[in-house]
């Protein structure tokens, strides 16, 4: 399959339709808007669904009615604009709603500014809205990663009707890689036993999250933690390079792993033994694993673009067994390979002094 140069969020848009994306439904913000302005046209050249919604909420509940059929749907903003979907997003868990979001993350907290960042973790992960619920969150990498993590969007959430975030940032939007668009790669998802398509020969359905019955909401809340322990059995992905060896291990999310990359291979010529562990699913995490590795002694330094959100993850799956340590900027250009590797250069002569 020939490469194509493309933009991340054009390569985002276009995996989209290539999944089968019935409707779009977006409003515009920076710097995500060119998925919009993409779909503008080409779901309109396909005779598929696009709407400029008056607001982010607007947008939302516009998904929301139209995956209730059944139908593929997604939605795609920024950051200050995804918190207007936190109480949407908490019906869409309790409804079982397969809900597509695109979140290409810019600088806060509040409005911010088009900087890069990845101050989004939390809210992801952890969630704005009201009740007990999990959201499934991936985070690519590369543009490559944009289109293939987009396809598995729109596959997980309708095999397991459950919300699904795809996680990038202004960076990741804006840059241009070489990538490959395959076919989708999913098998489609059998939606007949309940999506609502109009009574027919079949008895009435409905799709509410309100359950006045206390017995019966807790049954259904129990139910979408048994669901989700099955979405991380089956579903948990990650990365990792040289770990077997390695005393440290460099751990980032989404772009940062290029980095990281870059100064686990300068700090193995310069005799440290680095290694990189990157969690593709941000939820559910890959827990286990970075439990076990730091079983094995290893250490891990986390790089992040905010203020250490997922670095208290890595702290709670280390559970004790191995030292962690931040570095860090909050917005903006990323850290460069020398700082990260000047970083754990200081960070591991203090750990030796303070053993010795």
């Amino acid at each position: 399959m020939e490469k194509v140069l493309i933009k991340g969020n054009y390569a985002i848009a276009q995996a989209a339709v290539k999944a089968g994306c019935e409707c779009y439904f977006g409003y515009p913000i920076t710097p995500q808007s060119e998925i919009g302005e993409y779909l503008s046209g080409e779901m309109q050249k396909l005779g598929r669904g696009f709407v400029c919604a008056e607001s982010e909420l607007a947008a939302i509940n516009m998904v929301i009615g139209a995956v209730s059929t059944g139908a593929k749907a997604m939605t795609s903003s920024s950051s200050c604009a995804v918190a207007l979907m936190q109480e949407a997003l908490s019906y869409a868990c309790g409804d079982e709603l397969p809900v597509v979001l695109v979140n290409v993350m810019r600088a806060g907290p509040g409005l911010g500014y088009i900087y890069p960042a990845q101050g989004d973790y939390n809210q992801s992960v952890y969630g704005g809205g009201n009740g007990d619920y999990k959201i499934i969150v991936i985070a690519p990498s590369t543009v490559q990663e944009c289109i293939d993590y987009t396809y598995k969007a729109f596959y997980l959430a309708h095999k397991y009707r459950n919300p699904v975030i795809l996680l990038a940032d202004g960076l990741l939007g804006q840059m241009m890689e070489p990538a490959v668009f395959s076919d989708y790669p999913y098998p489609e998802i059998d939606n007949s036993s309940w999506a609502l398509t109009g009574v027919k020969n079949r008895p009435a359905r409905a799709i509410y999250s309100l359950e006045p019955s206390e017995s019966k909401l807790r049954k259904r809340i129990n139910h979408l933690f048994e669901k989700f322990e099955i979405i991380t059995k089956n579903e948990t992905a990650w990365e990792e390079f040289d770990t077997e060896d390695a005393d440290i291990i460099l751990t980032a999310f989404g772009s940062m792993t290029r980095n990281i990359k870059a100064a686990a291979k300068t700090l193995r010529e310069k005799g440290i033994k680095a290694g990189c562990f990157r969690p593709i699913t941000l939820n559910p995490f890959p827990h286990k694993r970075i439990n076990e590795l730091a079983g094995q002694g290893k250490d891990f330094i986390v790089v992040e673009m905010n203020m250490g959100q997922m670095f208290k993850d890595i702290k709670y799956a280390v559970e004790g067994q191995s030292k962690v340590a931040l570095v860090n900027r909050s917005v903006g250009e990323w850290l460069r390979v020398e700082e990260i590797v000047s970083a754990v250069e200081k960070i591991m002569e203090k750990n030796y002094a303070a053993s010795v």
